[in-house]
């Protein structure tokens, strides 16, 4: 797997953490499931800040890995709401790792797109307000 050289968004990432060798699997590289609960976290900023309360994840309409990340890699979370339902809500998260701090590099290491519900007090489905 080659390395895509590329360069951060000019916004601000709503997640950004440093993989520690706990989170690395037999091979070294991050564990996948390491990495699609950041996703699940950075995604979910946006959905609450937009649906004004408790959310719940209930889908993960896609999700590819591009390239592994490294214990020391400092991983970025761009997330940005897509879509707003009657209740439902889609987020693109884009993942970024700047690794090699000698010699820095910044490459795209996961996308995904995830759906969250807005949940009332007792848990039930609700519907989102206007914008």
């Amino acid at each position: 797997m080659t390395e895509q050289i590329t360069v951060l968004p000019d916004i601000q990432p709503v997640l950004r953490v440093m993989p520690m060798p706990a989170d690395l699997n037999p091979s070294g590289d991050v564990f996948g499931g390491w990495v699609m609960a950041q996703v699940d976290i950075a995604g979910a900023i946006p959905a609450m800040k937009r649906a004004r309360g408790r959310i719940a994840t209930v889908a993960v309409n896609s999700f590819l890995f591009k390239q592994p990340i490294s214990a020391g890699d400092v991983v970025s979370f761009y997330a940005e709401v897509v879509k707003v339902g009657n209740s439902s809500i889609s987020v693109d998260v884009q993942v970024y790792a700047e690794r090699h701090p000698e010699h820095p590099i910044t490459v795209k290491v996961t996308e995904a797109r995830l759906t969250y519900v807005a949940l009332d007090r007792a848990g039930a489905k609700r519907l989102i307000e206007a914008a």
